[in-house]
This record gives structure tokens, C-alpha cells and sequence, in this order.
């Protein structure tokens, strides 16, 4: 249930009706990853890399020193690459192109071979989907998904780019727009939703409770710390419902809410909060709401002509 002012209030009328779900037969826990209580999967001279990871993709948080190099060779599919900082510059190198991009950027980035080397050194986060094996045993949460979570359908990635893979990045530095909800932006494999910062508190009589009937949601605080309010639906079996959760995590951190419950977030500390949602794959709702996703001219949904 969103409140009026909140631009998803919209997205009932986005398409037509949906299926009702099914009763789900188990649940899976939401899962928290405080990169800030524990020590990073990779350290060295580049700097420090967290791994935690959700059913269908997997979150790299890096804290770089200048000169630092991230590479994958490989690699299966395309991944997602987000520069939060504007001082923080990279330049990513495939074995077609060289390409230098600023910071406060998401990029995007073809599989195969690529590297980023950090040209000023800063915060960075990668995304991949599940599919990257290596990535998805280091994850601080691997045993979590040794079965594959219930409620969720096995992952498709989203049709090639129109223009066939390349780099691929966006300026963060969108202004605002009436009725359309954060800053989107998706590739074959990724949804990311760079939302508007919360300057203090989340007001409490406009909160936005709500479920996903089948995806799960990672939400990446980056700054300042949210409360993740978190209620599982009651089913005629007992024995699989779940106490509610109220979990606060600071930034750097990934919680990933699964499907069906339902949840909300709110800001506590005073100041600037700063969250990222994620999907994966991209979700269709969101699509289907014109001017939503920045990027959709360079990306098809499923069923369109690259």
C-alpha cells in the first residue's frame, strides 16, 4: 500500500491485471549483509571488496585506492558498475574500447574481458547476476542460497542491447521529474534504482508498505542508515510464518527482501541517506511506466525489436 504522494501509487493501472499468486507452501528469511561489521572476501593493494549476494545477482562493494584495477576475465554476462562519488574516476578497457568515465556515473559493461582501473581512488560497487560462479561462492552469504530460495522463477536475462554490447554509461545527475519514481536505469541482466536521498528522518504517516509476488529486492545503503521493516504474509499453515523484522543497517550494507512479504524502509539519522534498490532481472512494472527507466531506448524489454 503506497501512500498518495508516492509515484508507484500509479503502477496498478501500469498493466493489465496480473494472475492472482499462489499461496506460497515455504519462505525464505530476508537476508543482511553489514559490510561495516565484518572483513571484506578481498583485500590487497587495490583496496578492499565485500561480496553478499541475493538469488539472481550478486553485490561487490569496493573501497579503491587510486591506480586500483578490478578485473574479470570471462566473464559470462553483463554487469553493472555504479560510481556514487562524483570525484571518483575510472576507466574501463574492453578488448574493443577504451573508455573514461566520470564519477557519479553507472555504467554498464559487455561480457568478455574488461578491466576498471581507478583513476582517483573511491567507493565503487559492481553488480553481476548469479550466473558469475566465482563471485557467487565468496559472497558473506553463500550458504544461504546452497537450495535456491522459494517464490522465485528461475532467472532470463532481458534482449540484447539495440547496437549490439558495449560500454555503456549514464550520468547520476538527473533532475527530478513529476510522477516518475528515483532514477532508473537497466541492462540485459539488471534493474538499479539510484532513489532520491532522504535528508533526515522518513516521515512516518507516509511510508510505503508493499509486496513483490515474485522477485526478490536488494536495497544498497551508501549513506547515512535506513530501518527495514519487514512482515511475512499469514498462510493457512503456521509452521511456515515468520516473526516480523526490524532491522537497522547503516551504509555500507545489502538487504535483500524476498518475495512475498511485505516491507518498507525509513531513514533515521539526521542528514543525508542515501539507498539503491535492485532487481534482477529488470522488473516489467517499472518498464511499462513511460519515462521511468533513462536508459530504455538503448535497452528492449522482452518481445520488442533490438
Amino acid at each position: 500500500m503506497f501512500h498518495a504522494s508516492d509515484p508507484r501509487a500509479s503502477l496498478g493501472t501500469a498493466a493489465g491485471a496480473k494472475p492472482a499468486a499462489k499461496t506460497p507452501v515455504s519462505f525464505a528469511g530476508a537476508e543482511y549483509a553489514r559490510f561495516y561489521a565484518g572483513p571484506p572476501q578481498e583485500q590487497g593493494d587495490f583496496g578492499k571488496t565485500w561480496y553478499a549476494r541475493a538469488q539472481n545477482f550478486i553485490l561487490g562493494h569496493s573501497e579503491t585506492n587510486a591506480g586500483a584495477v578490478l578485473e574479470r576475465r570471462g566473464q559470462i554476462d553483463e554487469y553493472c558498475l555504479i560510481i556514487p562519488d562524483a570525484a571518483t574516476r575510472v576507466q574501463v578497457r574492453t578488448p574493443a574500447e577504451t573508455v573514461d568515465i566520470p564519477g557519479y556515473s553507472i555504467v554498464f559493461v559487455p561480457p568478455g574481458d574488461s578491466t576498471v582501473t581507478v583513476v582517483t581512488g573511491g567507493r565503487l560497487c559492481r553488480l553481476f547476476s548469479s550466473r558469475s560462479a566465482d563471485l557467487a561462492a565468496r559472497a558473506v552469504n553463500a550458504a544461504s542460497y546452497a537450495e535456491p530460495h522459494p517464490n522465485i522463477p528461475p532467472f532470463q536475462p532481458w534482449p540484447e542491447p539495440r547496437g549490439g554490447f558495449r560500454v555503456r554509461h549514464y550520468s547520476l545527475e538527473v533532475k527530478g521529474s513529476e510522477g516518475r519514481f528515483g532514477r532508473i536505469f537497466r541492462c540485459t541482466t539488471l534493474m538499479v534504482n539510484f532513489l532520491d536521498p532522504r535528508i533526515g528522518l522518513r516521515d512516518i504517516t507516509k511510508l510505503s508498505p508493499h509486496h513483490h509476488d515474485d522477485f526478490e529486492q536488494g536495497s544498497y545503503v551508501i549513506d547515512g542508515a535506513f530501518v527495514h521493516d519487514i512482515r511475512w504474509p499469514w498462510t493457512p499453515d503456521m509452521t511456515i510464518w515468520r516473526e516480523d523484522e526490524h532491522e537497522l543497517l547503516a551504509a555500507p550494507s545489502l538487504t535483500v527482501i524476498p518475495p512475498p512479504a511485505v516491507h518498507t524502509s525509513r531513514s533515521v539519522l539526521p542528514g543525508f541517506n542515501q539507498m539503491i534498490d535492485i532487481f534482477s532481472p529488470p522488473r516489467v512494472d517499472f518498464s511499462q511506466k513511460p519515462g521511468w527507466v533513462l536508459n530504455a531506448d538503448d535497452y528492449p524489454m522482452p518481445g520488442e525489436t533490438a
